[in-house]
C-alpha cells in the first residue's frame, strides 16, 4: 500500500512539474511576443527617422510633453542602442524558451512512461 501511495505521489509531483514548466513556457512566450513587438516598433521608428525630411522637425515624447529634437543623430543612436538591447534580450528569451521546451518534452515523456 505504501509503495502504491509512493507511486501516486511521484506521479502527482511529475504532473505538477509539467504544469509548472507549461506555465513558465507560456510566460516566456508572452514576453517574447511583447519584446518582439517592441523591436519591430523601434525598427519602424529608425526607418521613419532615416527617411524624414531633414528640414522638418522631429519630436520626442517625454512624459506628457512632446519636445522637438535638436540632434537627430543622437536620437537615432539612442533608438538604435535601445533596439540592440531589446534584440539581445529577445535572443536570451528565445534560448530560455528552447531550454524550457526541451525540459517540458523530457518530463512529459517520462511522465507518460510512468
Amino acid at each position: 500500500m505504501l509503495q502504491e501511495e509512493g507511486i501516486r505521489i511521484s506521479e502527482k509531483i511529475s504532473a505538477e512539474d509539467i504544469q509548472t514548466l507549461a506555465r513558465e513556457l507560456q510566460l516566456i512566450r508572452n514576453q517574447i511576443q511583447t519584446v518582439s513587438s517592441q523591436v519591430s516598433e523601434y525598427s519602424i521608428t529608425i526607418e521613419a527617422l532615416s527617411t524624414q525630411d531633414p528640414n522638418r522637425p522631429v519630436f520626442r515624447s517625454l512624459g506628457n510633453l512632446l519636445l522637438e529634437v535638436g540632434d537627430r543623430e543622437t536620437l537615432q543612436s539612442e533608438i538604435s542602442e535601445a533596439k540592440e538591447a531589446l534584440d539581445q534580450h529577445l535572443m536570451r528569451l528565445i534560448e530560455r524558451e528552447e531550454n524550457l521546451r526541451g525540459q517540458y518534452e523530457t518530463k512529459a515523456s517520462q511522465f507518460e512512461m510512468g
